[in-house]
């Protein structure tokens, strides 16, 4: 069997959609996440995609829906990248980057093997900046995560609990990251191959120097994605490491601190969410957290958000703690 036979199952017959298509989809998308959602159900900021995915959409939808709900924030009054502060790094991404993946090998954690039936424990704290006033607000937000989807999930998005409800793989539901072992095991570890795979979904001659700026920014989200989960196969967490310095655009922002305060070197990519970093340690690379932006329902305020995630464990039921 080859290692992308899932991967190219969820296709699901669908044709390719062309770029034009992926344009339209992703704008519609993002104009979604900023409508004021019923109050009994708030917008998630945790990485989770449920939708059927059909063919090389996959990924730009990915990208749109969780963009929004991605960093968490501390006390932070740098401007995003597009304003010029925090300021462009001298070091550049590719030596932070492969630095980061070189830290992975030498140093990286025991490999942790989770079973389907049971759930990934995370503990994130997140700090919120609001701009205008400098306000900050601090959560501790905990995740259960079901491996296979098959039972209900339980998360807090800035310290509201919600509840996650089985995937239905028979609709093509699916979350990314993969949380299955079985489907993490199929990403190549080769980062010249696991950019491009990321993006068509299935196994495919194309190169990253072939990507559409719109590609590049879907290569950057996802393998950032990619990074936060707790649980990966054996040389995959180095791979999206080098592979993100593969992405044409990614560049370093420095002036940067996560949610704990530690000083940090930004990787950013140009695109439509330029607030968005992820953070490593200034020195010995090690990823840090992310940075992120959000606007509130009504338009009339921004907050800077910083995370990071202090804890995480395989563990047996919703509510189990490490």
């Amino acid at each position: 069997m080859n290692e992308l036979d899932e991967l190219r199952g969820w296709d699901a017959g669908a044709p390719p959609l062309d770029d034009d298509a992926r344009h339209r989809a992703r704008v519609r998308l993002f104009a979604a996440m900023n409508e004021r959602p019923p109050a009994v159900r708030p917008s998630r900021r945790r990485p989770v995609l449920r939708i059927a995915v059909t063919g090389l959409v996959a990924a730009a939808v990915a990208a749109a829906l969780l963009v929004a709900a991605d960093g968490t924030a501390k006390e932070q009054r740098a401007e995003s990248p597009a304003t010029g502060s925090p300021r462009v790094a001298h070091v550049t991404a590719a030596k932070v980057l492969h630095g980061a993946a070189a830290r992975e090998r030498a140093h990286g954690k025991r490999t942790v093997v989770p079973r389907d039936d049971q759930f990934l424990y995370s503990k994130e704290i997140v700090t919120e900046t609001e701009r205008k006033t400098g306000k900050v607000t601090r959560y501790t937000d905990e995740m259960w995560d079901s491996v296979d989807g098959s039972r209900r999930s339980l998360s807090m998005e800035l310290g509201t609990p919600m509840w996650e409800e089985p995937m239905d793989r028979e609709k093509g539901e699916g979350v990314w990251p993969p949380r299955r072992w079985a489907e993490l095991k199929q990403l190549p570890t080769d980062p010249e191959k696991l950019v491009p795979v990321i993006i068509e979904m299935r196994a495919t001659d194309k190169t990253i120097g072939d990507f559409t700026k719109d590609e590049r920014w879907d290569a950057y989200f996802l393998l950032g994605e990619l990074l936060k989960s707790p649980v990966l196969p054996g040389g995959l967490r180095a791979a999206a490491y080098e592979g993100l310095a593969l992405v044409p655009g990614v560049r370093t922002v420095h002036g940067v601190e996560d949610s704990a305060g530690r000083e940090g070197v930004g990787i950013a990519c140009p695109g439509a969410f330029e607030g968005r970093l992820l953070i490593f340690d200034a020195k010995s690379y090690e990823f840090l957290g992310l940075r992120d932006e959000r606007t509130s329902r009504d338009g009339k305020k921004t907050y800077v958000q910083l995370s990071h995630t202090v804890e995480w464990a395989v563990v047996d039921r919703v509510r189990q703690r490490p």
